[in-house]
């Protein structure tokens, strides 16, 4: 019977519908990473990077100086630290709980996603944007973004799971609009700061939402993911 339930979940339409974006999202991936090692996307960022630096002073990022430091707040979010703090306190209090196979998931499916990171980076070794001075310090490769990835795998996931515990529709769409709109805003403020490509940052977020997805996906299927429906 488990095993019988398990292709029946695998049919439902919304895992079908999970998988396919996921693979429409993986093309993309692969689509922007050929074109970035063929120089296809230099002309495209090298303009929106510009875009963002004061017209006078391109060392000088567009705005207030509080807004450069309001966005390096933002980008701290999608930082190792801060994300793995709130993955290690997530798994803490699920352990807490006694919820020993959902913990398990969360830690995998985001160190996965770190690992996968690190390795993607050491593989295209893209060097960072030269053409401004970066407005915080940066200590790997450029592509892919990892903030832009981890933060769609930590805070997409994580506003899967909550969803899924949650009653009431409007309250699911939040949790997910905002782990969407944190996502968001983490890739974008790497490429205000002058140290990430915004190929870079387009493709962290696929390949991140790509990760999530099929995290989820991996949770249906197995039955890692007990969350009460409405």
């Amino acid at each position: 019977m488990p095993r019988l339930t398990h292709i029946h979940r695998a049919l439902e339409p919304r895992i079908l519908a999970a998988l396919g974006i996921v693979a429409a999202v993986l093309a993309l991936f692969i689509a922007l990473a050929d074109e970035v090692a063929s120089g296809g996307t230099h002309a495209t960022d090298t303009a929106i990077l510009m875009a963002l630096r004061a017209p006078q002073d391109p060392s000088q990022t567009l705005g207030p100086a509080w807004v450069a430091e309001a966005v390096r707040d933002v980008s701290a979010l999608g930082s190792p630290t801060v994300l793995g703090m709130l993955v290690a306190a997530c798994v803490v209090f699920l352990l807490l709980r006694r919820d020993l196979r959902t913990a398990a998931f969360v830690a995998a499916a985001t160190v996965s996603g770190a690992v996968a990171s690190l390795l993607l980076k050491s593989a295209f070794a893209r060097p960072r944007p030269d053409l401004v001075p970066h407005a915080t310090t940066v200590f790997t490769a450029s592509f892919p973004s990892g903030h832009a990835m981890l933060s769609a795998v930590v805070y997409l996931t994580l506003g899967a799971l909550l969803a899924r515990i949650t009653y009431g529709w409007w309250q699911k769409r939040y949790l997910m609009v905002l782990a969407v709109s944190l996502t968001a805003m983490i890739g974008a403020s790497r490429v205000y700061l002058g140290v990430h490509w915004p190929s870079d940052v387009l493709a962290g977020w696929a390949l991140g939402a790509a990760w999530a997805l099929a995290c989820w996906i991996f949770a249906q299927l197995t039955g890692h993911e007990r969350g009460r429906k409405t």
